[in-house]
């Protein structure tokens, strides 16, 4: 009985094996009549190693690569063109949601370039650049935990792949403490934050910083120097600075090549400039490289979440929201004894100030402030490298577009550089080195 949805196919090119995951041999076998090495395969974009609805074709001759491209589109959910439909504020509430391994970062994009247009950037209050950079930090440590877990997970290291995810969700009970939700957050405001650290969020912290010290040692004992997990990374995956460069790839893939370039460095922003860390590189240029570049900016951002539960200790009780009632968002917000909501203290608060109070605070809400027409493009270092959001203003209530420089989308162009000549089993961990997060690449 043959199947509709994957009949047989004339093409001018041979024939067309559909692979569903049986025995190479099979595949081999029915190659033996066409005198012909040559085949052309889909990898994905279901395939549990492609990380997400990558699609990824590849001309094998053999089980050697001689060509490879990336098929992407899958996860194409229109964020960029809703953002234009809603309020600067709503706006947050759509980008978080793109690389949804870092959605701090994708927050913090997107406000900074509208406090630049705002011109209001020296009016955030200290507070709220502390905690949009200890948040930052947490969410890098999260998603190369992420990266690491599942890069194991795909070549057998299934140790890995436990621990990684048991340490992210140590570091996801944190960002639930703090902002109410494990992800997807909204939390980072034009002027600000949304509210406050909870009472009791800064020992939370100190003991996760005292925790992660102990595990992080395992993925070193674990991988560093382990034959079996060398063989498969070192040189698998290599390009060097000439390659990054013409392809525009940032992130670890960069700094593996030795070049020491890190926006918090480079271009600082929040404050960065005031924390004390070290841009890690390494020399290999390769999967290894990568890995460990991950596993040393852990520690990295450990020294900078240190450095802001300081500062925070100093900051207490003051504002995380801009003082101009104008554009700053409420962020004294409280939730009710019954989850929903704000207390009855807050709305008894706004009630009572006065009509012209109760009014402005309606139409904050509904109808949003109004932006001064330009545009502005402020980077940031994500766990993947440069992300930058390009948001032009018409001088109205909503922005009149909003397109992000997404890394993953940048850099999946080395899939091909990458992958050719060698081993179909190495693409694998090319595309696993590369850390592609299918949401920021369709957006």
């Amino acid at each position: 009985m043959s199947d509709p949805c994957a009949s047989s196919t004339d093409t001018t090119e041979g024939r067309v094996f559909t692979v569903t995951g049986q025995d190479w041999d099979s595949i081999s076998a029915g190659l033996a009549d066409e005198g012909d090495d040559r085949v052309v395969v889909n990898m994905g974009p279901q395939h549990p190693s492609t990380h997400g609805v990558l699609r990824l074709i590849l001309e094998l001759e053999g089980e050697t690569v001689t060509e490879a491209r990336a098929g992407i589109g899958y996860l194409h959910t229109g964020i960029e063109k809703n953002m234009e439909f809603r309020t600067w504020t709503q706006g947050v509430t759509f980008c978080t949601r793109m690389d949804y391994l870092t959605p701090f970062h994708n927050e913090l994009t997107y406000v900074l370039g509208v406090e630049r247009l705002l011109e209001i950037e020296d009016q955030v209050p200290e507070k709220a650049h502390v905690m949009r950079v200890l948040l930052s930090e947490l969410n890098r440590i999260s998603s190369h935990l992420v990266c690491i877990a599942t890069g194991g997970m795909e070549i057998g290291a299934l140790t890995v792949m436990t621990i990684g995810f048991r340490e992210r969700e140590l570091t996801l009970d944190l960002f639930e403490l703090i902002t109410g939700l494990r992800m997807n957050h909204a939390f980072f405001r034009p002027g600000g934050v949304a509210q406050d650290l909870p009472e009791g969020a800064l020992d939370k912290i100190r003991d996760y910083v005292v925790l992660m010290k102990k595990r992080l040692p395992e993925y070193a004992d674990l991988c560093n120097a382990n034959p079996i997990f060398k063989g498969r990374l070192c040189d698998v995956g290599y390009l060097d600075l000439a390659g990054c460069l013409a392809l525009g790839l940032t992130g670890p893939v960069l700094r593996s090549t030795g070049y020491a370039w890190d926006l918090r460095r480079q271009q600082p922003y929040s404050g960065y400039e005031d924390y004390e860390f070290d841009v890690v590189t390494w020399d290999t240029c390769d999967a290894y490289g990568r890995f460990r570049i991950r596993l040393e900016e852990m520690w990295q951002s450990l020294r900078i979440v240190e450095q802001c539960v300081e500062r925070l200790e100093g900051l207490q009780g003051a504002p995380v929201m801009i003082a101009d009632k104008k554009i700053g968002w409420p962020a004294q917000l409280a939730v009710g004894a019954d989850g929903m909501g704000n207390s009855p203290e807050h709305i008894k608060h706004i009630m009572g100030e006065s009509m012209e109070a109760l009014i402005h605070h309606f139409k904050l809400v509904t109808e949003g402030f109004r932006v001064p027409a330009g545009q502005a493009y402020v980077p940031v270092e994500s766990a993947r490298g440069e992300l930058g959001a390009h948001v032009v203003s018409d001088g109205g209530t909503r922005p009149f577009r909003v397109h992000f420089r997404d890394p993953s989308f940048t850099n999946l162009q080395a899939t091909s550089v990458m992958s050719e000549g060698g081993m179909v089993a190495d693409v694998i961990v090319a595309i696993a080195s590369i850390d592609p997060v299918m949401g920021g690449v369709d957006r």
